[in-house]
């Protein structure tokens, strides 16, 4: 086996995707990579450098560590977040795209087939986690929610870098499979998750709280209110290839 390749894991899921029509499913396909692309290149992120792992109503994208942690989880999370907003004013109602947004970092193996890896596990599972899901569903005005792995957590987040709000994130604990840890939680535009009631904290506040008002500055970590709700739904997995998935193995590709 080749020496694995250690990159950060970013991973966009648009929110109540299948429940759509195909020609609207078509469009917001092509209109989350137009979204994913521009916040890469708002931040400086070459976007032909990233592995982009199709999974039909989502990206699984392994970004090399050049791009700098600081920087995605904080001025690309503003740029993605203005770019929904920015697609909201232009949507119907039935055609809104709010994303659930995972980060996190390790060693991904490329074989004949595509990618595999604990890491690549690891980002499904967050993106797909019952607590993300809440927060996006409460937040009615939030165009996504985003969530990292302790891991980013401790080595970025709560050391307050310019453009992240350690206090905006909540504790939650991940159980599913083979995932048992900690991971947390934010609502772009909003002071505190809703939906979310921390580990080991005090109540969220409640659903219908208005989001904390956000300076009108560039799309480089800008925090933006937005409008929209919808239900998720998404498979996550063990292996990254081609365009099904069958047993424990979720196959990213176009669905």
């Amino acid at each position: 086996m080749p020496d694995p390749t250690f990159s950060f894991i970013v991973v966009v899921d648009i929110e109540g995707f299948g429940k759509r029509t195909i020609p609207l499913q078509e469009s917001l396909h092509t209109a989350m990579y137009e979204v994913v692309e521009n916040a890469f290149v708002d931040v400086g992120v070459d976007w032909p450098s990233v592995v982009k792992l199709d999974r039909g109503d989502g990206i699984l994208m392994l970004v090399p560590v050049s791009a700098n942690s600081v920087t995605l989880a904080g001025r690309f999370v503003g740029a993605l977040h203005e770019g929904l907003r920015q697609k909201s004013r232009m949507f119907s109602a039935e055609h809104q795209m709010r994303m659930r947004v995972a980060l996190h970092q390790g060693n991904c193996h490329q074989d004949a087939n595509g990618w595999i890896g604990e890491a690549i596990n690891t980002a499904s599972r967050l993106v797909d986690s019952a607590g993300l899901r809440a927060a996006l569903a409460a937040a009615g005005t939030a165009t996504m929610a985003f969530i990292v792995s302790d891991e980013i957590y401790r080595g970025v987040i709560r050391h307050g870098y310019r453009h992240i709000d350690p206090a905006a994130f909540a504790p939650v604990d991940i159980d599913v499979k083979e995932l048992h840890e900690r991971a947390w939680i934010q609502v772009p535009g909003y002071p505190f998750p809703p939906g979310v009631t921390p580990t080991g904290g005090p109540p969220a506040p409640p659903a219908a709280a208005s989001p904390a008002p956000s300076p009108a500055v560039s799309t480089g970590g800008a925090i933006f209110p937005n409008a929209g709700t919808m239900n998720g739904d998404q498979f996550v997995g063990d292996k990254v290839m081609g365009d099904k998935f069958t047993g424990d193995k979720t196959v990213y590709g176009g669905r």
